[in-house]
C-alpha cells in the first residue's frame, strides 16, 4: 500500500509481479488470468485508466478504481544535450521527490538510465549522487515508470536498461529485482536481461546473492582503485567490503552466469592515474571473464576531480592493454547537462542547462 495521487491509501499495482497480481485479482473474486491481462495493460501497454482496459469487466474495472492505482510520473523538467544524443530528465514523485534519469540514443537502440532510490547513501568521492544524502528507496513501480515515461515522451522503444541512476541497486535490492524481472517479462517491455546492466559499488553479499539467482544481467561494477587503501576514500563501501572479497564476489559472477563483469574505472587527475595503478589493476583483472571500463570523471563542482589528458588516458590503457585485458574508454555523452556518469541527483541542481 502507498499514498495515491488521490491522498488515498490504494494499492500500487506496478509495485507488485505477474504472481502477486494473480493473487490480488483472485482475492478480488475475479479468475486467475485477470492478473496476467491487468499486467499486459500496465506494464506493456503503459495504460494508466482504468477504463481503457476493454478486455475486463465493467464492474471489475470499477472495483479497480476505488482499491487501486496505477502510478505515474511527472517531468518536471527536460533537457537535451547540444549533440541530441542525451536527454534528461527530472521525475516528480507521488510524494512530493524528485529523481532523474536518462534517455541515450545509440546506433544500436534507445539506453534507459534509472535511478534506484532518492538520493544515496554510498557516499563515493566523486559522485554526485551522494550530494544531498539519501531519502529513500524508490518502488518497483517508480523505476518502471521512469523508462514508461520516457518512451511515452519521445515516442521510442527502449531497447536497453542501464540501472546506473541516483542510489545503489543492490541497497534496495527487492524492488530493483521486481523492476527488471517486470521489464524483461513477456507481460512486460520483454528487455531480456543481457540488455540490461547494473552498477554496484561492491555490496559484495548481494552480489553473491546475484550469482545465485542467474538472471543473466551485466555487472558492473564501480572500482575506480585497485588496492584497498586508495580505495577505501574513494569508496566508502570498501572499508566493509575489500577486494579481497570483492574481486572473488565478481569473479564467482562471472562463472555462474558466463557474463563479463564490466570494472568501472572512473579516472581522476592526479589521484588514480598513475602507472603503477594500472600495473595493480591489470593484476586484478587477469585470468577471469572482466573487462575495464576507464571512464575519465565527469566534473562535479562541488567534487572538485578532474579528468585526466587524453595523452594520459591512452598511456593508462595501454598498460592495460600490454597485459592482455579487455579495455574501452567510456564515450561521453549528456556532460553538458550534467547527465554523464557520476552527475545524475536527486535533484537538479539551479544553474543547470536549460
Amino acid at each position: 500500500m502507498k499514498w495515491g495521487f488521490g491522498g488515498m491509501s490504494k494499492l500500487a499495482l506496478k509495485d507488485l509481479d505477474l504472481a502477486a497480481l494473480e493473487k490480488q485479482v483472485v482475492a478480488w473474486g475475479q479468475p486467475r488470468y485477470r492478473g496476467r491481462q491487468l499486467a499486459e495493460w500496465i506494464f506493456k501497454k503503459g495504460v494508466t485508466d482504468f477504463d481503457d482496459m476493454t478486455n475486463l469487466p465493467a464492474d471489475f474495472r470499477s472495483q479497480l478504481q476505488h482499491e487501486a492505482e496505477i502510478t505515474r510520473l511527472v517531468v518536471l523538467k527536460k533537457l537535451v544535450s547540444d549533440s541530441g544524443d542525451t536527454v534528461k530528465y527530472l521525475f516528480g514523485l507521488a510524494d512530493g521527490g524528485a529523481v532523474e534519469g536518462v534517455l541515450m540514443k545509440h546506433n544500436y537502440g534507445r539506453t534507459a538510465c534509472v535511478s534506484t532510490q532518492v538520493g544515496c547513501r554510498m557516499g563515493c568521492l566523486f559522485c554526485a549522487s551522494a550530494l544531498g544524502g539519501w531519502e529513500r528507496n524508490l518502488t518497483a513501480g517508480e523505476i518502471y515508470d521512469q523508462v514508461l515515461t520516457i518512451q511515452k515522451d519521445e515516442g521510442c522503444r527502449i531497447s536497453h536498461i542501464v540501472v546506473m541512476g541516483t542510489g545503489e541497486p543492490l541497497d534496495n535490492y527487492e524492488h530493483t529485482m521486481r523492476f527488471i524481472d517486470n521489464i524483461s517479462a513477456p507481460y512486460g517491455l520483454l528487455i531480456s536481461p543481457r540488455r540490461i546492466t547494473l552498477s554496484t559499488c561492491g555490496l559484495v553479499p548481494a552480489i553473491r546473492r546475484l550469482a545465485g539467482e542467474r538472471r543473466g544481467l551485466t555487472l558492473a561494477v564501480s572500482l575506480h582503485a585497485p588496492n584497498d587503501e586508495l580505495r577505501n576514500r574513494l569508496v566508502p563501501v570498501n572499508r566493509r567490503y575489500p577486494l579481497g572479497e570483492l574481486i572473488p564476489a565478481c569473479r564467482d559472477y562471472a562463472a555462474a552466469t558466463g557474463r563479463r563483469v564490466s570494472l568501472e574505472y572512473a579516472l581522476l587527475r592526479g589521484y588514480n592515474d598513475r602507472p603503477e595503478l594500472a600495473h595493480q589493476l591489470a593484476e586484478l583483472s587477469s585470468g577471469w571473464l572482466c573487462h575495464v571500463n576507464l571512464i575519465p570523471v565527469n566534473v562535479v563542482p562541488e567534487r572538485g576531480f578532474y579528468p585526466p589528458s587524453r595523452k594520459r588516458i591512452q598511456y593508462f590503457k595501454n598498460i592495460l592493454m600490454q597485459h592482455g585485458i579487455p579495455v574501452t574508454i567510456r564515450k561521453e555523452m549528456g556532460a553538458d547537462i550534467n547527465a554523464a556518469c557520476g552527475q545524475l541527483r536527486w535533484k537538479n541542481r539551479k544553474g543547470d542547462k536549460e
